[in-house]
């Protein structure tokens, strides 16, 4: 499949997308052979010499992928933000290391923490090699994939494994999204890398994992990263959708026994909840065809969604009666996200 870049963004066009099934499966040393020029090792570090101690060198590091031919790279917000690193005092440098061993200064050019993407800009580089995109759409539990990045600093490394779930809300260092969980073997360093099918095809951002919790990882579906990845290359900044509410999980419910959901609590009067006539008291229980199980997933599922995207809720009424409702997302109007141990969460 052929990506093409337009005015900066990442463009796949309808007579260059093949949908995912469409393609003959490679083994993974053919998709290895594929991707790996195409996913780098960032890193970032900051030298400061004491008088006292000598040099004080911070750093950190993570991966990355090329998106087009003029430099610009695809890897998660958290790469790039690490307090220790980007609040210290000293020398900095900004460095990308290529597949075959080249070198490289990046500098930013947009971040989202929202949802974890951030895109920066190699300088000075030419003969790159950009990733082909895929789609998250259609994608499968047990689906195989293969995860490549740099993890603990060790760059190129490949492994494999298969899609074990969709659509789990990651709430973690400020993020919120849904995500594909993968069991293929990822740690730090990993993040920002590439998940990718077996025609070679991104469709994830490789952005977390558990290193307590062998087979346990998360990335961000690409049709999403695309989107916000779009809007940095075009504007510097990102936008998500928005009902304009606040809830809390439905455990606490007492008129409406065994229901997961998402419990409103607060409606804004200018939002798209208003405008579809919800209000305190109702239980958010789907979103289209997926089943929202508390107010982080309801807040995930929202927020992975572009303003002006109409959504089909399912709500229960105080009374426990079931009714659907149509609403056009708008803009995420500068709410906060909170804490992970905050009791609500705006959506």
């Amino acid at each position: 499949m052929l990506s093409a870049v337009v005015g900066g963004a990442i463009v796949v066009t309808a007579e260059n997308f093949i949908p995912i099934r469409a393609h003959r499966a490679m083994s993974v040393e053919q998709v290895a052979a594929k991707v790996l020029p195409s996913v780098v090792m960032l890193q970032m570090t900051v030298v400061h010499q004491d008088t006292t101690r000598g040099f004080d060198v911070r750093s950190e590091q993570g991966s990355g992928i090329i998106v087009n031919s003029d430099g610009l790279i695809l890897t998660n917000n958290h790469v790039l933000t690490n307090p220790e690193v980007v609040g210290a005092a000293g020398q900095r440098e900004n460095l990308v290391t290529l597949n075959d061993g080249r070198k490289a200064q990046f500098t930013v050019v947009g971040s989202d923490p929202i949802l974890d993407i951030a895109v920066v800009r190699i300088h000075g580089v030419s003969g790159l090699t950009p990733i082909s995109f895929g789609s998250s759409a259609n994608l499968d539990v047990g689906q195989q994939v293969v995860a490549i990045g740099s993890p603990q600093g060790f760059q190129s490394t490949v492994s494999e494994g298969i899609i074990s779930a969709l659509h789990r809300p990651i709430f973690e260092e400020g993020s919120l999204y849904q995500a594909i969980q993968i069991d293929a073997a990822t740690s730090h360093g990993n993040s920002g890398g590439a998940l990718v099918n077996l025609s070679g095809e991104l469709i994830g951002v490789n952005s977390s994992g558990n290193e307590g919790a062998y087979g346990l990882s998360f990335a961000i579906p690409v049709d999403q990263a695309r989107r916000v990845a779009d809007e940095l290359i075009a504007t510097g900044h990102a936008t998500h959708g928005f009902l304009g509410l606040r809830a809390t999980s439905n455990s606490d419910i007492t008129n409406i026994s065994n229901a997961d959901g998402a419990k409103i609590t607060a409606v804004n009067s200018n939002g798209a909840a208003a405008g579809a006539r919800l209000a305190a008291g109702f239980v958010v229980t789907k979103l289209d065809d997926q089943p929202i199980a508390n107010a982080g997933a309801l807040a995930a599922a929202v927020h992975s969604k572009a303003p002006g995207a109409g959504i089909t809720l399912t709500v229960l009424d105080p009374s426990g009666s079931t009714k659907t409702v149509q609403i056009t997302l708008r803009t995420d109007q500068g709410s906060q996200l909170p804490s992970p141990e905050s009791l609500e969460i705006a959506a």
